[in-house]
């Protein structure tokens, strides 16, 4: 259908018969998302139209065809001027069942109309900052806010649940100032851990323990799991600087409560592989939000049969974790994006919980027994976390190298040991520990675990590569020392042309450990060094 035909119905036409020609532009138009110029301004002036059409009192039906054609149009950021005004923008939250009064939210019987209205809010926050600063001043939030308190009471139907969530999603994630108000105005943490806990469908074994209905659990059905996914996404933004600041008991409780809550969607599946590591993903994202004395819930829960034990904690939680990290290494996709978040959470697990670092030392930096093969070389955990520490992503070799200095409880010789001081080198030159020694961490006291082959291969490994290599000749064997010199003058001489020519920054270490630029004078006083004590030891023959 033309659009200047829907365009002079909808300007001049009665309801039905409006309705009739909506219904054909949808279904026409309905897989579309790309536009053609030509039409920009016709479709303008009918997404003015449709919203002053809606204002209108209309039938239900009227009212859902209206939305979807204004769904389809809010695909278009060329047209999304009339809707992102306070009148459009209030007529569709009003539609949705959100439009915040200081009275009442109003409420729209029909929950279709919900639905659509919900779907156009989602489209037009999401394409237009406009729409996100009216929002804010229209306190929509509010309104949201106030439904999902509900859910525990209505049986709404699974779609407007989920568009709540994603609408809140996309106002927290795109306004600072909407996040600041659902986290502290609203109490949007404990309602949101509430909303979850009955997303999840658990009961409380004991304060900080949850477990599923069923028993063995069944893996998480997919409504529940995408509308699970949209309020972890929602906790995330809201408490995206929590670990940063320092929280008192009545916060920590609450963060407790939201752990053991994380602690359960770490355990259980959704339907599906690929949905299990999505839910999984978002799960450790918002672990990696707690405060760091709250992380202990994942250890709380008792030994029962079946779980995985260790110095009589309950690891079950840190090996889903483990097990993750190894599946991301793996998979080898958008490191940065897939494993920052599950290294630095295991990061500061290990450095809090004595039991957890022990337990990942064991895991990953078992003791050492193949000292042939580089410790890049090999597919275990500890082979393919060094090979990131020389990762071109600085981001990505940091995380991965912290987490086994903090695993070798910040040891340098022990980092050494297991990584080779060539893969180490990025980080000890950051850390200004390129002479050895140990940071202030808080650890127990260091303990033999060497091996019999590792103490027997030991004087013959190389520190550098970290494995056991073949004795190669002395190149300067039967080289008088004039000959000896002479090499040294061609390599100084050879560094100094380098450094001239800015190819290469020559590098020394001050009596910190920390690195130091060489100038172009310290390489000719070196020069000269090297060419005086030749001259004084010339001399010296002569006299002889």
């Amino acid at each position: 259908m033309a659009l200047w035909t829907v365009l002079e119905t909808v300007e001049n036409g009665e309801q039905d018969t409006i309705l009739k020609v909506l219904q054909i532009y949808n279904q026409e138009r309905s897989q579309c998302f790309t536009f053609e110029d030509e039409e920009r301004e016709e479709r303008k002036k009918l997404a003015a139209l449709l919203i002053k059409f809606l204002e209108r009192v209309l039938q239900p039906s009227c009212q859902v065809t209206c939305l979807e054609s204004i769904r389809i149009l809010s695909r278009d950021k060329s047209c999304l001027g009339p809707f992102t005004t306070m009148e459009g923008l209030k007529t569709l939250a009003k539609h949705a069942g959100i439009d915040y009064t200081e009275e009442q939210v109003l409420e729209v019987p029909d929950l279709d109309v919900i639905l659509e209205a919900l779907k156009c809010l989602c489209n037009i926050v999401f394409s237009s900052p406009r729409a996100q600063e009216l929002t804010s001043e229209a306190r929509l939030v509010v309104g949201l806010t106030d439904r999902i308190k509900l859910y525990n009471e209505r049986n709404l139907p699974h779609e407007i649940k989920f568009f709540d969530l994603r609408l809140l999603f996309l106002l927290t994630a795109l306004r600072v100032d909407i996040r600041q108000q659902l986290a502290q105005e609203l109490r949007g943490i404990g309602l949101m851990t509430d909303t979850l806990e009955l997303t999840l469908g658990v009961k409380w074994l004991d304060p900080h323990e949850v477990a599923a209905e069923g028993s063995p659990p069944l893996p998480l059905p997919r409504q529940e799991a995408e509308r699970a996914m949209e309020i972890l996404k929602v906790l995330f933004n809201i408490t995206f600087d929590t670990n940063k600041r320092e929280v008192d008991e009545e916060d920590a409780a609450l963060y407790r409560r939201l752990g053991a809550l994380l602690r359960h969607c770490l355990m259980i599946s959704a339907d599906g592989e690929d949905r299990t590591e999505e839910f999984h993903s978002h799960t450790v994202n918002l672990l990696g939000n707690l405060p760091l004395k709250c992380l202990d819930v994942l250890l709380v829960p008792k030994v029962h049969p079946g779980s995985l034990e260790y110095m009589g904690v309950n690891m079950d939680a840190v090996n889903v974790l483990l097990d993750f990290l190894d599946h991301r290494l793996d998979r080898g996709h958008k490191l940065k994006e897939s494993l920052t978040p599950v290294l630095n959470l295991l990061t500061e697990s290990a450095r809090v919980h004595r039991q957890t670092r022990k337990f990942l030392k064991a895991k990953v930096l078992p003791p050492l027994r193949d000292v042939k093969n580089r410790p890049e070389v090999g597919n275990s955990l500890r082979n393919k976390l060094v090979r990131l520490m020389t990762h071109i992503d600085t981001d990505v070799k940091h995380c991965a190298a912290e987490f086994l200095f903090v695993l070798c409880k910040e040891s340098v010789s022990r980092f050494v040991k297991y990584t080779g001081y060539g893969n180490a080198a990025g980080l000890l030159a950051a850390r200004g520990l390129m002479a050895g020694g140990r940071t202030e961490g808080e650890y127990s006291e260091d303990e033999d675990t060497d091996t019999e082959e590792y103490k027997e291969a030991k004087p013959n490994i190389n520190p550098i590569t970290g494995r056991v290599e073949e004795k190669l000749p002395n190149p300067m064997e039967g080289m008088t020392d004039e000959q000896k010199e002479l090499e040294a003058m061609k390599l100084v001489n050879m560094f100094d042309k380098l450094s001239r020519q800015q190819v290469i920054q020559p590098m020394g270490m001050d009596p910190d450990g920390n690195l130091t630029t060489f100038s172009l004078t310290s390489l000719d006083d070196a020069v000269h060094q090297i060419a005086e004590e030749r001259l004084s030891s010339d001399s010296d023959l002569e006299l002889d």
